[in-house]
């Protein structure tokens, strides 16, 4: 298994992982052409993820020929962006930035009349038991 190092802050763990589930893997730079992926002989290929958009000037990229070598091909993250456009696909733009986080809204919850009740309940008893020991 070859990981393919796309800039991704993950690559290393991912081969890890990889090598984990008794699996040899080995992690490769984006440039290397596909013959020197080819001569590995690998099983299947793993595109990391990046820091990078497929949009970004200066955004890694792949010897396209990689998805000619007959092995399966996973992407992650960025890795499946350029996937997906390297072979032909689109990657469209979401308009928000690859690096904010999504809102958060607050959640509440009203305690029902029966929940009320019994935590009421067991506050009494605590307190009794707490007097009596």
């Amino acid at each position: 298994m070859l990981v393919v190092d796309l800039g991704g802050q993950y690559s290393q763990l991912i081969a890890r992982r990889v090598r984990e589930a008794r699996v040899y893997s080995e992690l490769i730079g984006h440039q290397a052409p596909a013959a020197t992926l080819r001569a590995r002989n690998p099983a299947a290929l793993i595109l990391s993820g990046g820091p990078a958009s497929v949009y970004a000037e200066g955004a890694p990229k792949v010897d396209p020929g990689i998805f000619e070598l007959g092995v399966p091909v996973l992407g992650i993250c960025y890795g499946m962006q350029l996937m997906a456009q390297e072979l032909g696909g689109r990657v469209e733009r979401t308009g928000a930035s690859p690096t904010r986080r999504p809102r958060q809204s607050p959640v509440s919850r009203r305690p029902s009349a029966a929940s009320t009740e019994s935590s009421s309940t067991q506050r009494s008893s605590t307190r009794r038991t707490a007097r009596t020991s």
